[in-house]
């Protein structure tokens, strides 16, 4: 028996010693209005940043409102031979997913009322109540539809906005991209949303921070929290980096289809984890719109979907965080 025990050290040892030591593999850039970066351990040490900004340029060609002929923007226009491509269809579905589980509170259709409060690629206009009122007729997932390969507005004026979901689908793109190159250590991100897979070069679990929700301009990024993230995805929104101050009023990225208006709600930021970034990024914004309690009952009540999350929100002028039962043992806040 100890013959055989020692055979099959002496065999681990040598397939260990016989395996080439892998490179970690750096790249960042700049794409979608943003930048990214991407770690991943690699055996041939090949660099597919030229690939991964290609890819970045077909969605932005997709599902980019700010590329005048991109297929969205086509849509947008009401282009009769605007064919949907696979990245489209993709984030579409799963678009309409999340808003019937949500009730609304994602809901792809706010393009108008993005443009109107200047967030969007127009011109920022003059927004009251009475020019909100004129633009939610054309607010509501229910008008649309999927005929094949075209997507079906119901009224010519429907604006599509994928912002609040395509960045998180962009992660997902470029991780099956590492993957299908034999790369299973990554850890990919573009804006703040990220996957991550396998370890890092020290076979360690990849660690993310989490922002303080913090309104003023610093050079300094200051950290509440960092997570260990295994085979996962993260996203996080909140309303305290795009938004401006008019007549008082503090005017947020972050929509609430029903009202017209930015959320207006006790949540700093959300942050959620997920399988799968498209996902992690859609439902973090429409749990800024839902505010605390909503959410909380929400992911009470929709356990199969397997969410974790980790919110921030304001309990009369002190800052305060809830976090999933599951994600405690993964999470370290900073004090």
């Amino acid at each position: 028996m100890k013959k055989i025990v020692l055979s099959l050290l002496s065999s681990v040892f040598l397939f260990t010693a016989c395996q080439p030591k892998q490179n970690l593999i750096k790249i960042e850039g700049n794409a979608q209005g943003t930048s990214y970066h991407i770690s991943y351990l690699s055996n041939d040490g090949i660099n597919y940043k030229k690939a991964l900004d290609s890819l970045l340029k077909k969605i932005d060609n997709s599902m980019s409102t700010w590329e005048p002929n991109s297929l969205i923007s086509r849509i947008n226009n009401n282009d009769s031979t605007a064919i949907a491509d696979s990245y489209l269809i993709d984030v579409f579905r799963k678009s309409l997913e999340v808003s019937q589980k949500t009730d609304g509170a994602f809901d792809v259709t706010v393009g108008p009322l993005i443009n109107s409060l200047g967030f969007g690629y127009t011109k920022k206009e003059y927004v009251d109540r009475s020019k909100i009122d004129s633009l939610l007729p054309y607010v509501g997932y229910q008008m649309l539809s999927l005929k094949g390969k075209k997507i079906i507005k119901a009224k010519p004026q429907i604006q599509l906005d994928f912002n609040a979901i395509a960045q998180g689908y962009s992660v997902d793109v470029l991780a099956q991209y590492l993957e299908s190159k034999g790369i299973t250590n990554y850890l990919v991100e573009i804006g703040g949303e990220l996957k991550t897979k396998g370890k890092k070069e020290n076979n360690e679990n990849w660690k993310v921070g989490i922002d303080q929700p913090n309104e003023k301009e610093s050079s300094e990024r200051k950290l509440e929290a960092v997570v260990q993230l295994n085979n996962k995805a993260l996203a996080t929104s909140g309303n305290y980096r795009k938004f401006y101050v008019e007549g008082g009023q503090k005017y947020s990225h972050i929509i609430n289809p029903k009202t017209g208006y930015p959320a207006k709600q006790n949540l700093l930021s959300a942050t959620v984890i997920a399988n799968d970034c498209m996902t992690a990024d859609a439902y973090a914004t429409a749990f800024m719109v839902m505010g605390l309690q909503e959410s909380k009952a929400f992911l009470e009540q929709n356990k199969e979907l397997q969410l974790e999350v980790y919110f921030i929100f304001d309990d009369k002028g002190k800052w305060k965080t809830y976090t999933s039962e599951s994600l405690k043992k993964s999470i370290q806040e900073i004090y």
